[in-house]
């Protein structure tokens, strides 16, 4: 039977920049949430004490880790 506890793979600054991770996991057909303590994006302010987190299941971290390291690259490496 699949894991299906929850690991955070990426802490960000802001919910865009989880969001676009958010997008490039989901391209890579990876199910992944949003975890924010902004009160919904009403105030985004109260995320910078503990960030944005994108969180996938245990059995995806792995490829999500890859996917995350590899959309961060600059082209043409």
């Amino acid at each position: 039977m699949a894991d299906l506890a929850l690991v955070v793979v990426r802490v960000f600054g802001d919910r865009i920049e989880a969001e676009l991770a958010q997008s490039a996991l989901e391209a890579a057909g990876i199910e992944s949430m949003v975890r924010a303590d902004d009160m919904g994006g009403l105030r985004p302010h109260l995320a910078l004490t503990n960030g944005v987190a994108v969180l996938v299941r245990s059995d995806d971290a792995q490829q999500a880790d890859l996917v995350l390291r590899t959309s961060a690259e600059p082209p043409g490496r």
